[in-house]
């Protein structure tokens, strides 16, 4: 294999995402980063902000650590309008991903405890969504994902860059994506795959198949769960994103039933609550009734469901509750022991 330098890389990869309708943008800086969101989010939102108005918009972007952060990112917020009105803005679109605003920029220098220069990171509505760290193909992987360990020791905290929720780690013949979690090891890195469960490797395939404008957004909106016990997201594995998806497909387009299989420890109380939390969005989906067929499952389900988000999932070990449960109005998404 042909000697690639790490600006090759780069370069070949920003060329990719251009491709992919990503706008090349040069922030060299911190300042040019703010003044590029205040005209991304102006046109995302449809209108100008005035001095003001935009302070507060940038003041509200910088409250709280990285886990309120991404809770920020996700929701409307209420700006005081110079005319004394009060009107609702969006940072990210939720539920039509592919109309955000899309631009990729490279090596942003960013100083703090030290000056560190980013690699690739993708902006949506002007706002670090991906962050991607390269190396050169023969170095390991693992160097990449230290360089992101120490932006999160050095140069992250305090910054626009709490606001990435993905990061993606390659030295082009391999490539991982992990959440942002400083706490997290290597470990806990991942390769994409594709259905069949075919690892996807390479920086380029790897590129065409995670990083599209509505892949990507997709995976930012509906398959990070945000853990409250916890305070850290959780990014979907790919079989967990498939599986999620095929429950999601059967519910719309039939009535019959399916099947999905997780082996020990992989993570199918996540997959389930991702996608009971999908199919209690649908307005077709009254109730979501999550069945388990052991008490202690019982139990240990509800406390997970509500690690993830407090209060989501309510539990009955009896039919007389069921019955009052399901008439409920109020909640769509159950837990219950069924009886030999």
């Amino acid at each position: 294999m042909p000697h690639q330098s790490e600006q090759q890389l780069e370069k070949t990869l920003i060329e990719q995402l251009n491709r992919l309708g990503f706008a090349s943008v040069i922030l060299e800086n911190p300042d040019t980063l703010v003044f590029n969101l205040r005209k991304q989010l102006e046109k995302f939102n449809n209108r100008k902000f005035s001095d003001t108005e935009f302070s507060q918009i940038f003041n509200h972007l910088n409250k709280g650590e990285r886990f309120y952060k991404a809770k920020t990112l996700r929701d409307h917020f209420a700006i005081s309008n110079d005319d004394d009105t009060v009107s609702f803005i969006q940072f990210f679109n939720m539920d039509q991903w592919c109309k955000n605003e899309y631009q990729v920029t490279h090596q942003i220098t960013q100083a703090g405890r030290y000056e560190n220069r980013y690699d690739v990171t993708l902006l949506i509505n002007g706002l670090p969504l991906v962050h991607i760290e390269l190396k050169r193909r023969g170095v390991e992987m693992k160097e990449a994902f230290n360089q992101i360990q120490r932006y999160h020791k050095h140069s992250f905290t305090g910054t626009l860059f709490e606001y990435v929720q993905i990061f993606v780690i390659s030295n082009g013949v391999n490539t991982k994506y992990f959440s942002n979690n400083p706490k997290q090891s290597f470990e806990q890195t991942f390769y994409w795959t594709d259905e069949q469960n075919n690892k996807i490797t390479q920086l380029d395939k790897f590129a065409d198949a995670f990083l599209g404008k509505c892949t990507v957004s997709e995976m930012i909106a509906e398959h990070i769960v945000l853990a409250e016990s916890l305070q850290i997201p959780m990014t979907l594995r790919p079989y967990q994103y498939y599986a999620v998806k095929a429950i999601e497909k059967r519910v719309r387009e039939s009535n019959k039933n399916g099947y999905i299989w997780h082996t020990t420890g992989s993570g199918k109380t996540l997959t389930s609550y991702k996608a009971s939390q999908i199919l209690s969005r649908m307005p077709e989906v009254k109730k979501v009734l999550f069945v388990v067929d052991r008490k202690d499952l019982d139990i240990q389900t509800t406390k997970e469901f509500n690690s993830f988000s407090d209060g989501s999932v309510d539990g009955t070990d009896n039919t007389r509750n069921l019955v009052k449960q399901l008439k409920d109005k109020n909640r769509k998404i159950w837990a219950n022991t069924c009886s030999h």
